[in-house]
């Protein structure tokens, strides 16, 4: 177990909205909102031309074309005592969209609205430096606890779990129901089309052994393509792919009717069965409230069916109605926001399609006598009781081969502790499969130690950008110059550059 390092280890040391400013006086007036704002941002600004952002991101500035996106609201986790409660529980989240709508906000000049702000999908955006696990087990877990960079009086708990790696030929087949969008709110270089390349791209990277299925839905729901074996029709699927365009309605629910019985007409018995959904979430025709959808998807939650979801577009983009069908879905939700976001999600990361631990969940036990209070980061609509830890029938996410889960905790403790003490013990839930009945258990105990790893200061330092971006009340000393310089620390692990990604548009902040 890896924990507590010295404080030293710290440093402290458009689419742009196309602002049109008709007059020397207002540009000018613009200037002086950006330099009363940046002194909250450690005298860093994004680029452009002023603070351009949401309604609720608290910041000067005009509504950018995001203005009209969908988020559920978010109320941070506060400070819980331990003698009111000493465990906590939250099922596990291995999505990482709301980390590349960040990006394609500050990309475009400005900032996210605060309700993106999903710091669990930032942490799990990365994947972490975490050891595989042991002999049957296709789940391993790992934690360490160090002083927290924004808050150096606490402790920060860091938990960390990975799936099991698997190799080419282990993976199982795959049967794909590709359920896309082509409405005519898809239209555009930034979806449909960006889409295609992608999907293509995936497709070329398919076994001779694997199925695909494409719906597709507008005003009206269509069949496009079969279930097709790739070793006979690889330039079938492709090209109709490649023929998708956008216009119309969209009827999304009797879509996902549609793409449920594919996926069962062609169960593959121990193959990863999944439909994958690509849209902008704007569905309005037929079954389209959020509830009736998440009812639709939870009545095949047994079927051994998965639903990825994989957003596209802004402006309307309907992020709440996707989070919520993904997470009931026994699924993943990936924004897309470039052809490099493509790659990693559709060649790079594709054994992550591939589940290898379900309805995964985490509690803490803390110890009371030495943790006062504990504050767990993110994961607000994560949150489970300890009779819903307990119950295997309870749905939880799901973890790819090879995926990596983090999730960050704020400890206050008691005075008068010694260098070396128990901070209590973290226990892990999965199963193996969707249909298995009891879940499998993994334990290990917490407590004060030695150096820290490249994954505790990564792992503070996005942390630390997503608490200042929220402007939270817990952010404490938390900047994106702390961000940047805990961040550069821990680059030495860096499968894809994404790290190094992350750099670069913290760096882009300072500017």
């Amino acid at each position: 177990m890896q924990v507590f390092a010295a404080k030293g280890l710290y440093s402290r040391n458009k689419n742009r909205n196309e602002m049109k400013i008709k007059s020397l006086f207002s540009l000018l007036l613009c200037l002086g909102a950006v330099a009363c704002s940046v002194g909250a941002y450690d005298s860093f600004s994004l680029p452009g031309d002023a603070y351009v952002t949401n309604k609720d991101a608290g910041m000067m500035g005009e509504v950018p074309p995001s203005g009209g996106d969908s988020f559920d609201t978010i109320v941070e986790n506060p400070f819980v005592k331990v003698a009111d409660a000493p465990s906590s529980s939250f099922s596990v989240d291995a999505d990482g969209a709301a980390y590349a709508y960040m990006r394609s906000c500050l990309n475009s000049g400005y900032l996210p609205g605060r309700h993106s702000v999903r710091i669990e999908e930032y942490l799990n955006y990365f994947t972490f430096d975490y050891a595989d696990p042991a002999g049957e087990e296709t789940l391993a877990i790992n934690a360490e606890v160090g002083p927290c960079p924004w808050k150096p009086e606490h402790l920060l708990l860091r938990l960390g779990l990975k799936g099991k790696s698997l190799q080419e030929s282990e993976i199982p087949a795959a049967n794909y129901i590709l359920l896309v969008d082509v409405s005519g709110s898809m239209s555009g270089v930034d979806r449909i089309e960006l889409l295609k390349t992608g999907l293509v791209n995936m497709v070329e990277y398919m076994r001779p052994q694997d199925r695909v299925a494409i719906i597709t839905y507008s005003g009206s729901v269509k069949k496009l393509l079969e279930s097709t074996l790739v070793s006979e029709g690889k330039a079938d699927i492709q090209n109709a792919i490649k023929a998708l365009y956008a216009s119309g309605a969209t009827a999304g629910g009797e879509a996902m009717k549609m793409a449920y019985e594919e996926a069962a007409e062609h169960y593959i018995e121990g193959g990863n069965n999944r439909i994958v959904m690509c849209t902008d979430g704007d569905f309005n025709v037929g079954v389209s409230s959020t509830e009736a959808l998440v009812e639709m998807v939870e009545s095949y939650q047994d079927k051994g069916i998965y639903l990825s979801i994989m957003g596209f577009g802004r402006g309307n983009y309907q992020d709440s109605r996707m989070e919520n069908l993904s997470s009931h879905g026994n699924g993943t939700y990936t924004y897309i926001d470039s052809e490099e976001e493509m790659m990693k999600v559709f060649v790079q990361e594709r054994s992550h399609f591939c589940t290898v631990a379900n309805d995964t969940k985490c509690q803490v036990r803390f110890n009371a006598e030495t943790v006062d209070s504990y504050r767990l980061i993110g994961y607000e609509n994560r949150v489970m009781s300890s009779e819903e830890f307990e119950d295997s029938k309870k749905d939880a996410g799901e973890i790819g081969a090879g995926q990596t889960v983090t999730a960050l905790y704020e400890l206050i403790m008691k005075e008068g502790l010694s260098d070396s003490f128990s901070v209590g013990a973290f226990e892990a839930r999965y199963k193996l499969s969707l249909k298995d009945e009891e879940s499998r258990s993994l334990t290990q105990t917490l407590a004060s130690g030695d150096v820290l790893t490249d994954n505790f200061n990564f792992a503070s330092a996005v942390a630390a950008f997503g608490l200042t971006l929220l402007d939270s009340e817990y952010k404490g000393e938390a900047s994106i110059g702390l961000a940047y310089d805990l961040a550069k620390t821990a680059v030495g692990f860096d499968p894809g550059g994404y790290r190094a990604g992350f750099l670069r548009l913290l760096e882009a902040a300072k500017k």
